[in-house]
Parts: C-alpha cells; sequence; structure tokens
C-alpha cells in the first residue's frame, strides 16, 4: 500500500510538472524524468510482490486441496480468494481431461509412497469415509483405520487424519 500510495504521489507531481514544462520550463525535465523511473522500479517492485503472491496461493492449492482452512483464508484478500477458486476449478478441468473416463488426479501421490497402505488416527468427526472397494469406513475422532494411502493424502492435508508412524 505504501509503494502504491508513493506511486500516485509521484504520478501526480509529476502530472503538475508536466504541465510547467510544457509552458517553457525546461529546467523540469531531469526531476520529471527521475520521477518517472522511480515510478517503473515501484511499478516492478509491486509486480514482482504480486506474482510472488499468486505463486504462494497456487502452492496452497497443491498442499491443502481444494478447500483452504479458515486460517489461510482469512489472510487473503478477496482478489485472492477468487484467484484460488479460478485456479481449483482450471486444475480441476484438465485433471478431468487426461487419463480416461475417471481423469487423473495430479494432487494424489506428491511424493512417491513406501507402502500402498498406512495406519491413520482421525482428529475429528468426520463421518463416513468409502473406500474403492465399496466398503465404508466411519472416521470418528481418535479412532484409527488401516487405509489406502491415496485415499487419505487428501484428508491428512486438510487435518482430518494423521499419518501415525511405527
Amino acid at each position: 500500500r505504501q509503494a502504491l500510495e508513493e506511486m500516485r504521489a509521484l504520478y501526480e507531481r509529476n502530472q503538475a510538472d508536466v504541465s510547467e514544462a510544457k509552458s517553457g520550463r525546461t529546467d523540469l525535465i531531469f526531476l520529471i524524468r527521475f520521477r518517472h523511473c522511480c515510478l517503473l522500479r515501484n511499478q516492478r517492485c509491486v509486480l514482482a510482490y504480486l506474482y510472488d503472491r499468486l505463486l504462494r496461493i497456487r502452492a496452497l492449492r497443491w498442499e491443502y486441496g481444494s478447500v483452504l482452512p479458515n486460517a489461510i483464508q482469512f489472510h487473503m484478500s478477496a482478489e485472492e480468494v477468487e484467484w484460488f477458486n479460478q485456479y481449483k476449478k482450471s486444475l480441476a478441468t484438465y485433471m478431468r481431461s487426461v487419463g480416461g473416463e475417471e481423469g487423473l488426479d495430479l494432487t494424489q501421490d506428491i511424493k512417491p509412497p513406501k507402502s500402498l497402505y498406512i495406519e491413520v488416527r482421525c482428529l475429528r468427526d468426520y463421518g463416513e469415509f468409502e473406500i474403492d472397494d465399496g466398503t465404508t469406513v466411519l472416521l470418528k475422532k481418535n479412532s484409527q483405520h488401516f487405509l489406502p494411502r491415496w485415499k487419505c493424502e487428501q484428508l491428512i492435508r486438510q487435518g482430518v487424519l494423521e499419518h501415525i508412524l511405527s
């Protein structure tokens, strides 16, 4: 915000000096150019900051999945939340278009698994959870289960389950 306020002040001073320079004050040209260079530098800084924010928001989609925790979403502007939702939709559309009928979930198995099944503990009441073979598991707080890794990863990232390391 400070950079934007500074840019606005520099721009307004430049506008005033440009109108004076047009009326014959050529000594202001160097000052106008200097302010213009300051404006361009501030613009580059603001764009670099915004680009870094977008990269971090994009990484949140891969880390937490399609639903962001409220603590993180609280620190995002409305435009950033909108960008996150658009990115989420674009990624989902792409994943559905790749990999046949069911699509390909690129957010699963971010790290190569050491085993196909893992032991997990439920951190909060979640309800029924269906596995591919049609079996349903009731995820209640503090219950432990031995489940397929790829079905649990999303819930682990969301904080519903925790991986129990033996």
